[in-house]
């Protein structure tokens, strides 16, 4: 259940960890692919010049599945670069993120209600093992932070009803001021804070962007290549991208915690 990518890693002194939310701590979004992605086709097709409809899909497809892991923002940014390319005045990209959210959060405050009325375990609505993965942490004396391309004050919310708040030290999330915020600038923050040296700062995640950014930073990249819809076994095209990325380890979730965090401490 443990892929080694990088046999080389020096282990044994972390200090410092680093989370995504989405897909890898949260199953709350699960399925905001198929949210986004039709929205994005439906506004392609009523440009001028469109292509056919299985085109314009594998063009979205490509571009969501590339800028995963960044901000929101950067996804509309693209779709407003597509609706010009295709002969249309299109939308600032904060009209189509707002357009967006609205048809997200049907889904996702279904699930945010049930989970205040106790209608569901936020187990149930987490990758498998990743409350104890983060208890396990905390007693080795890990400081943990989350860090996600979801809007801050949504990330602050969700991450207070799965009840996975004070395991962190810090919480960010996308601002409107997208400049402001990035994975890496709160990885590098870390890493200059602590004066850490690049295996004393790890990073988990299921995106391309986070896995990038741990490994440029020296740290060791964990990929969390999690099947959302089923909570069990590997998504393969997670997988696929978290390797490209530079992933050192790839897990399919975090039930074998015990292992991974053995693993990681050379033990």
């Amino acid at each position: 259940m443990l892929e080694i990518f990088n046999p080389d890693l020096a282990r044994g002194r972390i200090r410092h960890a680093l989370f995504d939310f989405d897909g890898t701590i949260s199953l709350i979004r699960e399925g905001w692919q198929g949210i986004m992605i039709p929205m994005m086709v439906e506004l392609l097709m009523e440009t001028p010049d469109h292509e056919d409809q299985a085109t314009v899909e594998a063009v979205v497809r490509d571009f969501v599945a590339r800028l995963t892991g960044k901000q929101t923002i950067y996804q509309m940014i693209q779709l407003a670069e597509e609706v010009a390319r295709r002969g249309d005045a299109p939308l600032e990209p904060l009209a189509y993120k707002y357009m967006y959210l609205d048809r997200l959060s049907t889904r996702v405050d279904a699930r945010l209600a049930a989970l205040k009325a106790g209608a569901i375990d936020p187990d149930e609505l987490m990758v498998p093992g990743s409350r104890a993965m983060l208890a396990q942490l905390r007693d080795r004396g890990v400081r943990c932070y989350l860090a996600s391309g979801t809007d801050e004050p949504f990330v602050l919310a969700e991450a207070a009803a799965l009840g996975v708040t004070p395991y962190f030290e810090g919480i960010y999330g996308a601002q409107d001021d997208y400049k402001s915020f990035s994975k890496k600038m709160v990885i590098d923050r870390i890493i200059a804070e602590h004066g850490l040296a690049g295996p004393e700062f790890v990073g988990f995640g299921d995106g391309y962007v986070e896995i990038e950014d741990t490994r440029r930073a020296g740290g060791i990249a964990v990929g969390v290549a999690t099947d959302e819809a089923r909570r069990t076994g590997i998504d393969e095209w997670k997988r696929r991208r978290l390797i490209e990325a530079g992933a050192d380890l790839i897990v399919p979730d975090f039930g074998e915690h015990g292992a991974l965090v053995r693993y990681l401490w050379g033990e």
